[in-house]
């Protein structure tokens, strides 16, 4: 890349991670955002920043030579298994699918479209997938004798608080995946690696509804197969005034945790932990990241799909090798 030439990036789709790449991009001085793509009404969407242009998605293709990378913000249920392969037949991509059972389905059919397109493809970035992906990985390297534990929260979990306002009676309803404080000690001792996410984690839920309705919802809540039976699962039911004012913020987090012995008499722990007041911010910011690396492999003529496994790092900064050397190594 030349000198003060930035790379052009598009986004598609305008939610709360779709918003989280638009301001991402503004904090990456080596980039400028060509535009935002969305299968709404362009009319409709009002930008994080008031000169940032939105089209209908199905313009894309009219802009192939005016993006270097899209990044994709669609979920993973209904919207990436379609879209992925979709776009990068057209254009390098990134996206954040995040069913982890399914990532290799979606890594050959992204792969599939991306060598026929002549396209570079980064699939499943984010944190987990992602970050919490590589530290799981090099934990594994550097202990190889031990066990990996991953916890998740304190956080909001969107798709089990949308199960909860599904509930007849439930006005408003948030819920958040917190670790168990013991299970976690334990695990930085090198115990509990074989426990289920449940014996992990517990759940709890803050909802606003009308008083008399408070005892059968607490039970659907706690009987709910699939979301919460398995868990300990606290209820807090609370007035509408506090849910806006204490629960608007989709913050999360977690630790990833690889313990176990180089030798009989020493324990070794490795630990990586994120505390996020915006999770769709910090998202998009890998998200971001990862679109400079994927930029650079398409000039490179790396393409088809990766996964953050094979990636360095060194091609997600805009640092160079020397300054990276000097002022990190």
């Amino acid at each position: 890349m030349k000198q003060n030439e930035k790379i052009k990036i598009g986004i598609i789709g305008y939610g709360n991670l779709g918003r989280g790449a638009e301001l991402a991009v503004q904090n990456n001085l080596d980039m400028e955002l060509v535009g935002i793509f969305t299968r709404r009404d362009p009319a409709t969407i009002k930008t994080a920043t008031h000169h940032v242009k939105v089209y209908p998605y199905h313009d894309i293709e009219s802009f192939k030579g005016k993006i270097d990378v899209m990044v994709l913000c669609g979920g993973s249920a209904s919207d990436l298994p379609k879209m992925s392969p979709e776009v990068v037949e057209h254009f390098p991509i990134v996206d954040s699918y995040d069913n982890h059972a399914k990532i290799p389905e979606h890594y050959e059919r992204v792969n599939e479209a991306a060598l026929k397109g002549g396209n570079t493809a980064i699939i499943s970035t984010g944190w987990d997938p992602g970050l919490f992906s590589l530290n799981r990985l090099l934990g594994e390297i550097v202990i190889p004798k031990g066990g990996t534990h991953t916890f998740w929260g304190e956080g909001l979990s969107q798709g089990h608080s949308e199960a909860v306002r599904r509930i007849k009676g439930v006005k408003h309803a948030v819920q958040y995946t917190v670790p168990i404080e013991s299970v976690l000690a334990d695990a930085r001792r090198g115990k509990g690696e074989n426990l289920s996410a449940a014996e992990r984690h517990k759940r709890v839920c803050y909802v606003v509804a009308d008083e008399k309705e408070h005892k059968r919802i607490e039970k659907e809540i706690k009987t709910m197969p699939d979301y919460f039976a398995p868990y300990d699962t606290t209820v807090h039911f609370i007035d509408e005034a506090t849910f806006f004012n204490e629960h608007q913020k989709m913050k999360h987090g977690g630790f990833v945790i690889r313990s176990g012995k180089t030798s009989p008499n020493h324990q070794q722990t490795v630990e990586f932990s994120l505390t996020l007041e915006s999770n769709p911010e910090f998202t998009a910011s890998v998200l971001v990241a990862y679109a400079r690396a994927a930029h650079r492999l398409q000039k490179k003529g790396e393409i088809g799909a990766k996964t953050p496994f094979d990636v360095p790092f060194a091609l997600m900064t805009n640092k160079t090798t020397a300054q990276l050397m000097k002022e990190l190594l």
